[in-house]
């Protein structure tokens, strides 16, 4: 549902400019299809590449999601508010599952001496083991699921959309 911004008219009887109230719009059917078929494949990708993750390779989506970001980093190490950033996870969150994964031996933290707020958070060689060893099995799952079933023009079409909201998205407060 989106609703019309306010609008003002005349009111000839109050003699005055009075707010009306928001109109409400619908989405029309091929918006509300697309919409909902959008949510629908994004939801049942999430949650099968998840159970993927989880049954074949052992790993939890979130800690996959660390240690993405991990390796993605020429030394193994990212600030701990980088990640939290780049995950868009709230520092409290970060802090916890971090500490798990610390107990797990999947990471390490390192005091940031320049910074004495800061912290570094670095991948171990077993944190490393396991996302090499998931890497494969999460690759063929995306191409399985998602990546054969769209033509190289739509997969082209769906990151120009894609990048497009996000660049929006980015753009206003949330």
């Amino acid at each position: 549902m989106r609703c019309a911004p306010h609008t003002y008219v005349v009111n000839p009887q109050l003699g005055c400019n009075c707010l009306m109230e928001p109109t409400v719009w619908w989405l029309t059917t091929e918006e509300q299809h697309a919409w909902q078929s959008f949510v629908r494949m994004h939801d049942r990708l999430m949650d099968r590449l998840s159970r993927l993750l989880q049954t074949d390779c052992n790993v939890s989506p979130a800690d996959f999601a660390v240690l993405v970001e991990l390796t993605d980093a020429p030394d193994g190490r990212r600030r701990f508010l980088d990640i939290a950033r780049a995950l868009r996870w709230e520092k409290s969150r970060l802090s916890h599952h971090i500490a798990r994964m610390v107990k797990r031996g999947q990471v390490v933290r390192d005091e940031c001496p320049e910074d004495g707020r800061g912290a570094f958070v670095v991948i171990t060689d077993k944190g490393r083991a396991m996302i090499e060893a998931a890497t494969p099995r999460h690759v063929e799952a995306v191409r399985e699921l998602f990546l054969d079933n769209v033509t190289p023009s739509e997969l082209r079409l769906l990151a120009r959309i894609s990048e497009r909201v996000v660049e929006k998205l980015d753009e206003e407060p949330s």
